[in-house]
């Protein structure tokens, strides 16, 4: 969930960046330190107060992160609203983190995209702030319904969604080859960044126990990549239907 704020302004910039910006690595850049300074900050004001370490409620079950389910009913008449966060600071600590992140975007981001987007329109300019603005809300309802079951999916989740969005994003921006990826440094910073993506959902479903086994996994990482890079060429529209009018 920390990460997702990260993630989803660089694809926005990307997004709204258009192809001759060249503010968008200086907006991608301004984004890491916005969320950086972000979860620094939060880290130094949660408990213990001014360290960068945290004292956690193990988590033991889905349910600790729905303790407000289980308030007591004396006599099944009067519920009795006294639970508390069983899993403190993991719930809370996100919408923390939101908020700070959503501040420092909007002291620093708009003062810097006016002064280097000049590649773009006036309308142009802020809408990769714009688009912060509804999925911070949408982040944090999906937090508040769905932050149990995150707990436990996200490994899977980060590796499924890092692989629809690497495959669309080499698919719209036409990469069939290495010379197209390797012709823009814009694309090789978001192959690594997909890379570290999937790297980080392989070592989150390792076991801790058995490291020796489950690491060797992340010479995996470069695969998917791999593996469109020597398809595309097969699957190109323009050829199929070149072929398909030939009658092969």
């Amino acid at each position: 969930m920390a990460m997702l704020p990260l993630v989803l302004h660089w694809f926005f910039i990307e997004w709204y960046s258009g192809k001759k910006s060249s503010s968008a690595l200086f907006q991608h850049i301004t984004a890491l330190f916005e969320c950086t300074m972000a979860a620094i900050i939060t880290l130094l004001v949660s408990d213990p107060v001014g360290v960068l370490y945290i004292h956690s409620c193990r988590v033991l079950m889905l349910s600790d992160w729905y303790t407000m389910l289980y308030n007591p009913s004396p006599d099944y008449v009067t519920t009795v609203h006294c639970t508390h966060e069983a899993v403190y600071p993991l719930y809370t600590i996100v919408f923390i983190y939101y908020a700070f992140c959503l501040v420092l975007m909007m002291l620093l981001r708009p003062l810097l995209v006016k002064k280097i987007a000049c590649g773009l329109g006036k309308s142009d300019r802020f809408k990769s702030i714009y688009a912060a603005l509804y999925f911070f809300p949408i982040l944090t309802v999906l937090q508040a319904v769905g932050g149990g079951l995150l707990y436990y999916a996200f490994p899977y989740i980060i590796l499924v969604l890092s692989l629809v969005t690497l495959a669309v994003y080499m698919s719209a921006s036409e990469i069939e080859n290495c010379y197209d990826l390797l012709v823009r440094k814009k694309r090789l910073i978001v192959l690594f960044s997909h890379w570290l993506l999937h790297a980080y959902g392989i070592i989150s479903i390792s076991r801790v126990d058995k490291l020796e086994q489950d690491l060797p996994l992340l010479a995996l990482v470069p695969t998917p990549a791999l593996f469109y890079l020597f398809t595309a060429k097969f699957t190109e529209p323009s050829r199929i239907l070149s072929e398909g009018a030939n009658g092969h």
